[in-house]
């Protein structure tokens, strides 16, 4: 089975809403012209009773697969911002560093966004509500639904930010780390 491939001149970025519980991942391609294609969109669980250092490195394979199998370009995490939950927060903030950490294993570059700046980038407006992204989302990759759960969907918010305020040109024309040159790899297997 092919692997799915990279339109030429797209970055391919790797969107993750950290979390312990559910992490979101979304993959997708985005054109210099913005213009934007799924990829992949999904949740990496961890069971709520596990011991945290299961559940972290439950998130880190999960993550680990997701590159390995799409091969992004770039890595886009969800900034951890200040919530009166004092334990979320703490939960948000693991699963991000595992993001990074992860990103940072296979040589890609990483950034992350807070969610008004996603917001922004994806309605215009940086106080819109969750229901509004998620449809702007599902509409910009001309999706016949909302990816579920939420977390799916805000990952490739995440993903859809990270491309329009970088530029796809730069990332695009980026050398190939050693995870997309292995990639690169197991697709030209796949087509034999």
């Amino acid at each position: 089975m092919a692997l799915p491939r990279s339109r030429p001149s797209a970055v391919r970025v790797l969107g993750v809403d950290p979390g312990l519980t559910r992490c979101g991942v979304g993959v997708v391609d985005v054109a210099q012209d913005r213009s934007a294609r799924l990829v992949h969109v999904g949740v990496v669980r961890s069971d709520p009773g596990a011991p945290i250092e299961e559940r972290l490195a439950l998130i880190a394979a999960g993550l680990r697969a997701v590159i390995v199998e799409h091969g992004p370009q770039v890595v886009a995490v969800e900034r951890v911002f200040a919530q009166h939950n004092r334990q979320t927060v703490m939960g948000t903030a693991q699963a991000s560093g595992i993001a990074l950490l992860v990103a940072g294993e296979h040589g890609l570059p990483a950034a992350t966004h807070t969610p008004s700046e996603v917001k922004a980038a994806v309605t215009g407006y940086g106080s819109a509500d969750k229901r509004q992204v998620q449809a702007m989302v599902a509409r910009i990759l001309r999706l016949d639904e909302v990816p579920q759960p939420a977390d799916a969907a805000d990952a490739l918010a995440l993903a859809l930010c990270h491309a329009w305020r970088t530029g796809a040109r730069g990332a695009a024309s980026a050398p190939l780390t050693p995870a997309q040159r292995a990639w690169q790899d197991a697709e030209r297997l796949a087509r034999r």
